[in-house]
């Protein structure tokens, strides 16, 4: 797989901005995964594009704030889409929510759905309690399929998130290693029979 050209290029992100985050550390170790397998994954942090919570006046006084303009930029360039979407109170962030909600705002007589059309995404979640933040997990991939992006079906919860990672950031459990292994391998796979 690894010899094929060209490596579907995916974008990886956590619906998190805190430093210390468990679905952060997820999704660094997916992209690295995903580079293993044959991919081509851009690591992005959404604390480092911050914006406004979306407002409709907002938005016709100012337009797309410079860092949705961004993040439009870069999710153009990709095919595939890696999310670790952490759970508050049972449901996906607020940062995640915003996020989406502005990146699917038209611009200079685009769609914003556009952007999402044809894309391919996985989902995974990480949360200190016991059921990994698998309910975001459900609502992330409602959001997702709302806007026109296709969810593969594998996804990953890894529970009690303060003991589930070693002193590297590594996954001790092996079944949730290999598990992480198989939703990037058939992302990478899913991508290279669509776009290959």
């Amino acid at each position: 797989m690894t010899d094929r050209q060209p490596h579907p290029r995916i974008l990886v992100f956590a619906g998190s901005s805190r430093a210390g985050s468990y679905n952060k550390a997820l999704a660094r170790l997916a992209a690295e995964r995903i580079e293993q397998l044959g991919g081509r994954p851009t690591f992005i942090d959404l604390r480092d594009h911050p914006m406004p919570l979306y407002d409709g006046d907002l938005e016709a006084e100012q337009g797309l704030p410079e860092n949705a303009l961004v993040l439009r930029r870069g999710l153009a360039d990709h095919e595939g889409l890696l999310i670790a979407s952490p759970e508050y109170n049972g449901f996906i962030t607020p940062l995640l929510k915003n996020t989406l909600d502005w990146l699917t705002r038209p611009h200079e007589g685009e769609s914003g759905l556009a952007l999402f059309e044809g894309k391919l995404a996985a989902l995974v979640s990480a949360s200190p309690g016991g059921l990994g933040g698998i309910r975001s997990l459900g609502l992330a991939r409602q959001l997702l399929a709302n806007i026109g992006v296709t969810v593969l079906p594998d996804q990953l919860a890894v529970a009690k998130a303060a003991e589930a990672f070693d002193d590297t950031g590594r996954l001790r459990d092996e079944k949730q290693r290999e598990k992480l292994d198989a939703i990037c391998g058939r992302l990478v796979d899913s991508l290279h029979r669509l776009h290959g």
